[in-house]
C-alpha cells in the first residue's frame, strides 16, 4: 500500500473487520448457549450463583479478549448493600487454615479485601468456613466451591464432549475449552460479586475537568457501578467492565472515526502483531489505549481522517508496550502489563517498530 492515509488501507482492514465480526457473533452464540447451560446447573447445586443470561444482543457477562480467549463472569448472590471498609486490620491467615508471624500483604492497585460485614445483606451462605476465613470473603476458597461446581455441572449437562477443564494457569482460576463449529475457545470464568450502586474510591476519575469525556457522560458512566472479580488468592480484583462498554458504545455521537481506529487496530493485532491463542496483548488493552488517546485529543477534528488517527493510536500503543506500561483508566495506580511477559511485550514491540517505520499491511 502507498500510504496508511490511502482509501485502500481503510477499506482493506474494515473489510476484514466485518468478516471478523460475524464469526465473533457465531461463536458467541455458541458459547453463550453453554454457559447459560452451565450457570443455570451451578445456580441450581449452590444458591450462591447466578446463572449467567442468554442475550441476543449483547451479553455483559462475556468478554472476547481474542477471538478464542473469552472473560466470563459469573455473578454471585446474596451480597447487597455494599459499602466500603472504614477499618484497616492485619491478616495473619492461610487458605490453609495456619497462622502466620507476619500479615498478609495488603492488595495494590486494582486489588481489595472483601468483608461479608461490608454487605448490609448477605445469605448466611457466605459466612460459611467454605468461603469465608475471619469474616474475609477469601476469592481462592469461592474458586474451589465453583471449579467442583463446574465439574458437576458439566457431567450434570452431559457437556463432556463439548466441554473440558484445562490445567490451572494460575493458583486460583477456572478455565474450561469449549469446542464449538469453527473453533477450540478457552474461557476464564469468573465470579463476580456486581456492586451497581456505588462507584469505588479506588477509582478516583475523572483526576481534574476533562474535556473528553463530557461531565454528563462522566456522571452516566459512574452511575453503572462496578464488579469485584475471584481471580487471585486473597485479594478482589476491581472490574469496569459495564462502565467501559457504555465508553465504548457512546465513542463516536460527534461522528468520529474512533471505534472504527479501535476495530482496525485489533484486526492489525489479532493477525499480524500478536496472533495466538494467548495473546499478551488482548482487546481490553487496546480499548485502554483508545481511551487515554480519547482524552489526550478530545476534540472531533482529531478523528476525521482514519490514517492519522489509526497511526496516533499505533504509536501509543507501541510506547506503551515498549515501557511495559499501562495504567488502568479508572484506577489509575494500576499497570495493566505488571504480570505480562516482558519478552512477549519486547516482541510485539518490535512488530510495531517495524509498522511505523513503514506503514504497510499485508493481512493474511
Amino acid at each position: 500500500m502507498k500510504s496508511p492515509t490511502a482509501g485502500d488501507l481503510e477499506e482493506c482492514l474494515l473489510n476484514k473487520v466485518g468478516l471478523r465480526r460475524q464469526r465473533i457473533s457465531q461463536i458467541v452464540e455458541e458459547v453463550q448457549r453453554v454457559v447459560h447451560h452451565l450457570t443455570t446447573e451451578i445456580s441450581h447445586q449452590d444458591i450462591r450463583f447466578q446463572a449467567v443470561p442468554y442475550s441476543d444482543t449483547y451479553n455483559g457477562n462475556i468478554k472476547v479478549l481474542a477471538p478464542s480467549q473469552f472473560l466470563v463472569t459469573v455473578p454471585v448472590k446474596g451480597l447487597a448493600g455494599y459499602r466500603e471498609a472504614r477499618e484497616q486490620r492485619w491478616r495473619y491467615y492461610t487458605l490453609q487454615g495456619t497462622r502466620l508471624s507476619c500479615p498478609l500483604q495488603d492488595p495494590e492497585g486494582l486489588q481489595q479485601w472483601l468483608e461479608v460485614e461490608q454487605f448490609m445483606k448477605s445469605l448466611w451462605q457466605w459466612h460459611k468456613a467454605d468461603v469465608n476465613i475471619e469474616g474475609d470473603i477469601v476469592p481462592a476458597k469461592v474458586l474451589q466451591v465453583f471449579r467442583k461446581l463446574v465439574e458437576n455441572a458439566i457431567g450434570t449437562c452431559r457437556l463432556s464432549g463439548k466441554v473440558s477443564m484445562l490445567p490451572h494457569h494460575a493458583a486460583a482460576a477456572v478455565w474450561v475449552a469449549v469446542e464449538t463449529p469453527t473453533c477450540q475457545v478457552e474461557l476464564e470464568l469468573v465470579p463476580a460479586v456486581e456492586i451497581p450502586t456505588a462507584w469505588s474510591e479506588k477509582a478516583r476519575w475523572p483526576p481534574c475537568l476533562k474535556r473528553w469525556p463530557s461531565r454528563q457522560r462522566v456522571e452516566c458512566i459512574k452511575s453503572f457501578g462496578f464488579a469485584l472479580l475471584a481471580c487471585s488468592n486473597y485479594h478482589w480484583q476491581l472490574s469496569f467492565l459495564q462502565a467501559e462498554q457504555v465508553l465504548l458504545e457512546q465513542l463516536d455521537e460527534d461522528g468520529g472515526c474512533r471505534r472504527k481506529c479501535l476495530q482496525a487496530l485489533r484486526q492489525v493485532k489479532e493477525d499480524v502483531w500478536c496472533p495466538g491463542k494467548r495473546p499478551v496483548i488482548t482487546s481490553h488493552h487496546l480499548q485502554t489505549v483508545l481511551f487515554w488517546t480519547c482524552e489526550k485529543y478530545p476534540h472531533l477534528k482529531d478523528w476525521q481522517v482514519f490514517g492519522k488517527a489509526f497511526l496516533r493510536l499505533v504509536r501509543k500503543l507501541h510506547k506503551c508496550v515498549s515501557q511495559h506500561f499501562l495504567k488502568h483508566y479508572f484506577v489509575r495506580k494500576s499497570n495493566l502489563f505488571r504480570s505480562a511477559n516482558w519478552g512477549e511485550l519486547d516482541a510485539v514491540a518490535q512488530q510495531l517498530a517495524l509498522f511505523l517505520k513503514n506503514p504497510q499491511i499485508s493481512l493474511p
